[in-house]
């Protein structure tokens, strides 16, 4: 079995055939027809992916990805929103909210276990990194989906928990804003790099004092640097 995947949709058909599609690659498949339906399967029978529906009778999508990137214990769960909304800023506040990939309907089924695939070899790969990683008087758990500055917690969205573990994992090094949409966001480059610009200009304010360990270097990207 590749894996265990929690299909999140309230339109039974379309549920019954995500379902089939999932199984015939060789998933095992948990179904849920809501929001809170999906929060409550995903902390019992703990999937290695979740495919959610952005449009839920009780509880939206969006909804539903805060909160599980809120909780530890479901923080690290890969998931892929579907979504019949197609617009760029509607992919972004998904993709903002916790999702690992965007998917918008109608989409081809065979596409769909690609990406499937895709993000879960891209999230287990995740766990060859450190869990804690350190810089100055920052230390970033990715088990525990925390980040301490002097003791005190600092709460980060999804996004910016990703872009600042990477500035961490590569403490004095440059990283250009392309690569950082394409390995943080996973956008192809030639997305506005100035939502990069933007995130950064976020996380340095809830930084407080620690903001200044990001330095701008003009016409590259960012990095990070730890005061001597």
């Amino acid at each position: 079995m590749l894996g265990r995947i929690l299909v999140v949709e309230d339109d039974e058909d379309l549920r019954d055939l995500l379902g089939s599609t999932i199984r015939k690659a060789g998933y095992q498949v948990i179904t849920a027809d809501g929001g809170r339906a999906c929060l409550r399967k995903t902390i019992d029978e703990k999937p290695d992916l979740i495919l959610l529906d952005i449009m839920l009778p009780d509880l939206a999508g969006t909804d539903v990805c805060r909160r599980l990137r809120s909780d530890g214990a479901t923080a690290a769960t890969p998931i892929i929103v579907l979504s019949a909304k197609s617009e760029e800023a509607d992919r972004i506040l998904g993709l903002e909210v916790g999702a690992d990939d965007y998917v918008t309907k109608p989409f081809s089924p065979r596409e769909l276990v690609v990406r499937i695939g895709k993000v879960l070899e891209r999230t287990r790969g995740r766990t060859m990194m450190s869990d804690h990683v350190t810089a100055g008087e920052l230390v970033l758990d990715r088990a525990a989906y925390l980040l301490l500055f002097r003791g005190n917690e600092v709460r980060l969205t999804r996004t910016e928990f990703k872009l600042l573990g990477l500035l961490m994992d590569r403490c004095g090094r440059v990283q250009t804003r392309e690569r950082l949409l394409a390995e943080v966001w996973e956008y192809d480059t030639s997305m506005d790099t100035r939502t990069v610009d933007t995130h950064v200009q976020r996380l340095r304010g809830k930084l407080g004092e620690a903001g200044k360990y990001i330095e701008t270097v003009r016409g590259f990207g960012y990095r990070l640097v730890v005061p001597s």
